[in-house]
């Protein structure tokens, strides 16, 4: 693909994003209702009895034990192959590109930033509290684990809680917490319920994780989905910062205070459709940048090559004038000294002096 048709593409989605968002009437943004918030504490509640139970070494912790020694993959064998494949609908790369083009096209046909800073945000909250506790706990998996019995913690491991089951939870519920209308957001949440479910069960089938850890994993992608509603004044702020950041860029463009190579790269991501559109324009007297302008060509007419074309931007809305209508500027001279021998030739033909 040329560049130019890349440039064209991304012109049309930011001309796109220019247009007043259209948010469905009938279903709002989810909001920290008293229901959901019962549901955080409770969510909370059973995210700190597991912790409290692995660092007890209690029944959960023999349960563990017992699961792994019965070695699910080899009860099972023929699902083996299913389950490699299934157990990466909850990794982190090829979940977060899926969904993250699907709420690509969500943006670009709702004229808005939404879904893809609300997955950005989820995905960040993701990595700091689960990245945290599986660093601070340390624990060792099931076939790394050194003595029987014990809950393998603090001794350099990062599978406590399970990173496959959190990420299918927030990567795949973040589509039901973005979904347009009821209906959708309820099939939505059984999918995203069922994948999290068997992505789960499959890391403690192939033996990569505890149950322990699945259940850590559930919980903890739950609250970050329970506590979205939190972030949505920061969500919001974000979008309107990048809208804000692009109208100054556009601002900084149409007067001329951005360097000329950077303009032309920005002028199809600027234009918004035809909106602005930054054309050049030549020097007059009137404007104080013509000046250097009028300098170097006539430092170039001096040395016979062609300045390269810095274009000035001039906004769309703004009358160009004539050239019969311009005011000639009177060149300030070049910067190389003059050559006289030079311009003695450029005259008529001498003619002979007299007396010799």
């Amino acid at each position: 693909m040329r560049t130019d048709q890349i440039l064209t593409r991304l012109e049309r989605v930011f001309a796109r994003l220019d247009r007043e968002p259209e948010r469905p009437a009938h279903l709002q943004t989810p909001q920290m209702s008293r229901h959901r918030v019962v549901l955080l504490g409770s969510t909370l509640a059973f995210y700190l009895a597991i912790v409290v139970a692995v660092l007890t070494t209690s029944w959960l912790v023999r349960l563990d034990w017992q699961i792994m020694f019965f070695r699910p993959y080899e009860q099972w064998p023929q699902l083996h192959a299913f389950l490699d494949y299934l157990v990466v609908l909850g990794q982190r790369g090829p979940t977060a590109v899926m969904v993250a083009a699907w709420l690509g096209w969500r943006s670009w046909r709702q004229h808005t930033l939404r879904p893809l800073i609300t997955l950005g945000v989820a995905l960040l909250l993701l990595n700091v509290t689960v990245g945290s506790v599986k660093l601070g706990l340390g624990r060792l998996g099931p076939h790394y684990a050194t003595e029987i019995g014990s809950a393998e913690l603090f001794a350099g491991g990062d599978i406590f809680p399970s990173g496959h089951t959190a990420n299918a939870v927030v990567t795949w519920g973040i589509l039901a917490y973005l979904a347009s209308t009821v209906v959708t957001r309820r099939v939505l949440s059984v999918v995203s319920a069922v994948v999290s479910l068997s992505v789960g069960a499959t890391t403690v089938y192939l033996g990569t994780h505890w149950v322990s850890d699945v259940l850590l994993g559930w919980s903890a992608g739950l609250l970050i989905l329970l506590a979205l509603p939190w972030f949505e004044p920061l969500i919001a702020r974000a979008e309107a910062y990048v809208f804000d950041l692009r109208e100054m860029l556009r601002r900084r463009a149409e007067t001329g205070r951005m360097p000329a190579p950077v303009v032309s790269a920005l002028t199809p991501l600027l234009s918004a459709g035809g909106k602005w559109q930054l054309k050049p324009v030549t020097p007059t007297a009137e404007e104080p940048a013509a000046v250097p302008a009028a300098a170097a060509a006539a430092g170039a007419a001096a040395t016979g090559h062609s300045p390269a074309h810095r274009p000035a931007v001039h906004p769309a809305n703004r009358p160009h004038l004539i050239r019969s209508e311009r005011t000639p500027v009177t060149p300030v001279g070049s910067r190389r000294p003059p050559h006289t021998e030079r311009a003695g030739t450029r005259g008529a033909a001498a003619r002979p002096v007299a007396g010799g």
